[in-house]
């Protein structure tokens, strides 16, 4: 019997021994190509020499210090290599502990420079259905995604959730995707009618949707459109680049695409590479200085903020990157995943989309390609899949729910930036292999 309270009471998952580069060992010798990097976090691999040193040397030193006492080198350098990598209006991190808490962190500064600036009548969060921003109240409130918040409802923040940029889905037959990006992205501006602008604090999105609708991009002149909105009716766009931001999409942030800058935007999961659990708010010239000339202080925080051993680690991953050019790998390396997964699987009868920016791809399943039927609910597919992949040496990150919280099935890939053209044969020669073990016959 285990006292851990694990994610199912009912499935007591391997217990993990080792790991190297794209690699993890179990206790009973079982070898798993990391093909999703946990859940979008292990962007080095596993046991990098160069962030272990790192951690090494501050836990020697200082491991943890309280920030209502003390600032440390490993935050200070942190936060200035992150001001130096965002754009120019972007100057001030946030430290924290996670994506979750980098997402709630967001929210209330939101909130608090609308009080600061005299506007306190702002309450209000427009977001989108099938999104996700995390599992704290907060950050599941502007969340879009159906089944995490059904049990919590009663608890959450009213927001506002206007159409994803789901072009597979929802492009109609007489649209070119750049006439369906603008279509979708005024939903904002009606929502922004119906609310009253000076009611609403801001607009919340993912650059890339990540677990709930699987590694989903807008198209071109959506976030452009996006930006101009919020400009003309004075809200604050904040993005959620937890799991597709710190370089998986082939660029540091993953609004760099957009051509758009935001006034917050969240970072976490790749930060540290897994190594220690952090996460940064980054938040624009503007917002700080509200702040600054105002109250003086963000009434907010907590205990492992800004943690010395978590930045130290932080910062020898975002050298790490730059040293050994791996943003610039995640973009080159994600083009030939795509390419040898549309190989794969283009002709696949079951496989009705592939998509995704760098290493961040899914492959949305699907019961009949031509009319993009999904399988039922009611199979637990994504379940299935995980468990048969990893029982042939994968991990994947499936997830069920892609088109509407209930609906749909997808199979999302953000592996290491350090993959290799062996590893991404063998990805989808498991992946392969596992949809044959978990289909019908085709």
């Amino acid at each position: 019997m285990s006292h851990v309270f694990h994610r199912h009471c009912h499935h007591l998952p391997p217990t993990i021994a080792s790991g190297n580069g794209m690699y993890l060992i179990d206790t009973q010798g079982n070898e798993y190509l990391d093909a999703c990097g946990g859940a979008a976090v292990s962007c080095l691999g596993h046991n990098h020499p160069t962030v272990l040193e790192a951690i090494h040397r501050q836990l020697d030193a200082i491991p943890y210090a309280h920030t209502g006492f003390f600032t440390s080198a490993p935050s200070e350098a942190l936060a200035e290599k992150l001001a130096d990598l965002a754009p120019t209006s972007i100057n001030h991190a946030y430290l924290v502990s996670g994506g979750s808490e980098a997402m709630e962190t967001a929210l209330k500064l939101a909130r608090q420079y609308w009080v600061e600036v005299g506007e306190p009548q702002r309450q209000h969060f427009i977001a989108r259905r099938q999104s996700y921003h995390g599992n704290t109240l907060g950050a599941l409130s502007v969340g879009g995604n159906a089944w995490r918040r059904a049990p919590f409802a009663p608890l959450l923040m009213d927001t506002s959730l206007i159409a994803p940029c789901y072009a597979y889905r929802d492009q109609g037959p007489d649209e070119t995707a750049y006439e369906y990006g603008q279509r979708v992205a005024n939903e904002l501006e009606a929502m922004l009618l119906e609310k009253g602008p000076d009611t609403v604090i801001g607009f919340v999105a993912e650059p890339v949707v990540g677990a709930t609708a699987g590694a989903l991009t807008a198209e071109a002149g959506y976030f452009s459109r996006i930006r101009a909105i919020c400009d003309q009716y004075n809200i604050l766009l904040i993005l959620d680049e937890v799991m597709c931001g710190t370089g998986r999409t082939g660029r540091f942030f993953a609004f760099e695409h957009e051509d758009i800058v935001p006034d917050i935007v969240a970072i976490a999961k790749g930060l540290a590479a897994g190594y220690q659990p952090i996460g940064a708010t980054l938040v624009s010239d503007r917002l700080y200085e509200a702040i600054a000339s105002g109250s003086g202080f963000f009434q907010h925080g907590h205990t492992f903020m800004a943690h010395p051993t978590a930045c130290a680690a932080a910062l020898a991953t975002l050298t790490t990157l730059e040293q050994e050019r791996l943003v610039d790998a995640a973009e080159k390396q994600g083009k030939a995943l795509k390419t040898a997964l549309h190989h794969q699987f283009d002709s696949h009868p079951f496989v009705g989309d592939i998509r995704g920016r760098g290493l961040f791809v899914a492959l949305e399943l699907v019961a009949d390609k031509t009319s993009k039927r999904p399988f039922s609910s009611d199979l637990a597919l994504h379940q299935t899949i995980k468990h048969t992949a990893m029982h042939n040496g994968l991990m994947c990150y499936p997830m069920g729910g892609t088109i509407d919280g209930k609906q749909g099935h997808h199979i999302l890939l953000a592996p290491p930036y350090i993959i290799e053209s062996t590893h991404i044969a063998a990805i989808t020669d498991k992946l392969a292999l596992t949809l044959e073990m978990c289909l019908p016959s085709q």
